[in-house]
């Protein structure tokens, strides 16, 4: 099974062009959607949903020209095989997991109430929700909310799951389940993980993109991104005050705090002079190294 998105764009009313000639191939497992806020993430993702029209571009979801699926002009087959998980889940107050889950199915087609009724039951069990099914959902903990996010995701078996930024608010422990959840179900059909998160793309995913912008600044394995950038990531622990210099002098990719200095990230072919060491590349170097040079 593969996603193939060829030159899709969309430009909103107000100007913004959300997406700019995004071409991607995403096969079956985990793909990481890696980029900021604003970046493009949710209009591609809301567009693969079928919940909007890109502006031009196709999408095809198969294993052949025979068997594909034209995402954006046969809605219909698309949901049918289409499992989402938008950043804000909404639930009805109230329903318990049981009701509205089995509604939901009734939406999906299942019209037979004794196959809904084990299906309900089997997802409820799989997301760890069984002994909680006569509870509201809006009475979940966020945790709780995801994975039933993600139950209702898996009623018929579909063979493209869109996450979208699903981990905003979880605990650690929570985050943990769910990707966990997430990791074990993305083993047979493609799951799309769009995050900014990137130590959760370099966790679960062995395919991903960074998008910036509305544009594609890469794609391909996270490990082989690292591995790109060995021997041309330098740190330095600075003062605070020094950092607009170090900005100007060098190829600043990222800061952060440690011990209360920033500990600054640069991006140099060869050794730079003043005291940096050689560090371990890791995925939010190249994230940040990547956007860096289309600022």
């Amino acid at each position: 099974m593969q996603l193939t998105i060829q030159n899709l764009s969309k430009t909103y009313s107000n100007g913004v062009k959300a997406l700019d000639n995004v071409s991607l191939t995403i096969p079956t497992g985990m793909y990481g959607l890696l980029g900021q806020n604003g970046a493009g993430k949710s209009t591609l993702m809301r567009t693969l949903a079928t919940l909007q029209d890109a502006d031009s571009g196709t999408a095809f979801l198969g294993t052949s020209d025979a068997d594909n699926i034209d995402v954006l002009n046969d809605k219909e087959s698309i949901r049918q095989v289409l499992g989402y998980l938008p950043q804000e889940f909404g639930v009805y107050p109230k329903v318990a997991a049981t009701d509205l889950l089995d509604y939901l199915a009734v939406l999906k087609g299942i019209t037979n109430s004794k196959e809904r009724k084990e299906l309900v039951a089997a997802l409820l069990q799989r997301v760890n929700l069984y002994e909680h099914r006569k509870k509201a959902v809006s009475s979940y903990s966020g945790g709780m909310k995801q994975r039933f996010g993600i139950a209702q995701a898996l009623i018929g078996n579909p063979k493209l799951i869109i996450v979208d930024e699903p981990t905003a608010g979880l605990d650690p422990g929570e985050r943990n389940r769910f990707y966990n959840l997430l990791s074990e179900i993305g083993e047979n059909v493609i799951v799309i993980l769009s995050t900014h998160i990137v130590q959760d793309v370099m966790e679960l995913c062995r395919n991903m993109a960074i998008i910036h912008r509305g544009k594609v600044l890469y794609s391909g394995s996270p490990l082989d991104s690292v591995t790109m950038l060995e021997g041309k990531i330098w740190q330095k622990s600075i003062e605070k005050a020094e950092l607009t210099r170090y900005a100007d002098q060098y190829s600043l990719i990222s800061n952060k705090l440690v011990a209360g200095k920033p500990l600054i990230h640069i991006y140099s072919e060869e050794a730079p002079a003043n005291g940096f060491e050689l560090a371990q590349p890791d995925l939010e170097d190249v994230f940040f190294s990547t956007i860096s040079t289309h600022a």
